[in-house]
């Protein structure tokens, strides 16, 4: 196997097992539940919260999933941990579960770089800014 193969499925698995797996059998637990309470949010928002993370972490599991619903799962996850990041720090300050939610974020970060280079959409676009004269060429004179 390639290394960027090796990478990419790694680093969703993780990402499934984090965001997938655990909440679906943690998120009735007393301490879940307190711990969206904690944070501020009304009890309904945890249980979307883990529709949504389930329903993401096949998104990003299963192959046959089109490559603009894995986008978009990747970009709720993102913001899901900045989020995470945000809740816990403005109301425990900065600490351990300020910090974890940013090393799942790298996590799948990671995971996203390789989705992307083994789709070849790293290859394809050109991240080369356009000068005036590129974007005005196209324009009759």
């Amino acid at each position: 196997m390639k290394k960027t193969t090796i990478v990419y499925w790694t680093s969703t698995v993780i990402i499934f097992l984090f965001e997938g797996v655990m909440p679906a059998l943690t998120s009735q637990t007393e301490l879940a539940k307190e711990g969206i309470q904690h944070l501020g949010y009304p009890v309904f928002f945890g249980n979307a919260l883990v529709i949504f993370k389930v329903l993401g972490a096949l998104a990003l599991i299963i192959p046959a999933v089109p490559n603009r619903i894995k986008e978009w799962a990747y970009a709720g996850f993102a913001f899901d941990f900045i989020f995470a990041c945000i809740s816990h720090w403005s109301i425990d300050g900065f600490g351990v579960q300020t910090i974890f939610p940013l090393v799942i974020f790298a996590i799948l970060i990671a995971s996203y770089i390789a989705h992307e280079k083994l789709n070849g959409y790293l290859q394809e676009r050109n991240f080369t800014s356009k000068t005036k004269n590129d974007v005005f060429s196209s324009i009759p004179q």
